[in-house]
């Protein structure tokens, strides 16, 4: 009664269900919330309080600061934002080449896909604007500039490092800024100036594996492009089925600014984009 505990409402762990001291400490001590908004104003059910050592040994780690953070906005913009995720193939056989031959001619960077994803992007939401934007009460800010983010997994949890002005870099400055910013993300070594402005955002899982994934949009943003591991498949190319190097893509996008239509349109375009990188001259 002290605790202002409902002993009706408690467990004992005790013998023969017995209420000991431990279990009243136990829910007496605050709980935390998974994130920072427990969610009440959205009419959402209480998170369930549950008694895990009841039902066997458990170990608890305490979420690293960039967990906390990261996991309360990612919370905050599933529920928020009405996310749609298309999914497209690229055709990257020729850019595969081209990317293993610039690497072949010189050591100076490592120029990886996510580089050649970055200016493609930067290519294709020049053409589309809207997915260049945020939302920012009944007005849509179309940005005339090209700030991209990309997802860089480090031991402490995940980070979005932004290169700015991609549009007017090459794919060898992009490709050294990229590992710049991917290694220093790694030591924690990044300024907060450094995370913030993308008006567009990648996430990479190519290293790792899959063939789709619903990333989940980084307000203020409109759309997010994830991206998984290319696989040989077989296409037909009007006579016969040949084998090409396919690169499965996800866009997730705000449901509110953009429709399926359109991003269906943002995602052919930039396939073929992909499929052909003169076209970033264009």
């Amino acid at each position: 009664r002290e605790r202002g505990i409902d002993l009706t409402t408690v467990t004992g762990s005790g013998r023969r269900g017995r209420i000991v001291p431990e279990d009243l400490d136990r829910l007496a001590q605050p709980q935390a919330a998974p994130t920072a908004d427990d969610g009440a104003g959205l009419g959402l059910a209480p998170w369930p309080q549950v008694d895990f050592e009841k039902y066997g040994e458990v170990e608890r780690v305490e979420l690293s600061r960039i967990r906390r953070l990261g996991g309360a906005n990612l919370a905050r913009n599933w529920v928020r934002i009405p996310h749609v995720t298309h999914h497209e193939d690229a055709d990257i056989t020729d850019l595969e080449a081209f990317r293993k031959q610039l690497n072949a001619e010189q050591a100076d960077v490592k120029l990886t896909m996510v580089s050649l994803l970055l200016k493609a992007a930067a290519a294709t939401l020049r053409e589309f604007p809207e997915f260049n934007a945020s939302l920012d009460g009944e007005e849509l800010v179309l940005k005339k500039y090209y700030h991209l983010g990309f997802a860089a997994d480090t031991p402490r949890g995940l980070v979005v490092p932004v290169i700015r002005d991609v549009d007017g870099k090459g794919i060898l400055a992009l490709a050294g800024e990229l590992t710049e910013l991917s290694g220093r993300a790694r030591e924690g070594k990044l300024g907060p100036g450094e995370m913030a402005g993308a008006t567009f955002t990648i996430s990479s899982l190519g290293g790792i594996g899959g063939t789709a994934f619903t990333p989940i949009i980084n307000a203020p943003e409109v759309a997010i492009l994830g991206a998984t591991r290319a696989a040989r498949k077989p296409v037909w190319d009007g006579e016969a089925f040949v084998p090409r190097l396919m690169l499965p893509l996800s866009l997730s996008y705000d449901h509110r600014v953009i429709d399926g239509a359109a991003a269906a349109r943002f995602c052919v375009h930039l396939a073929g984009v992909l499929g052909d990188m003169r076209r970033v001259l264009l």
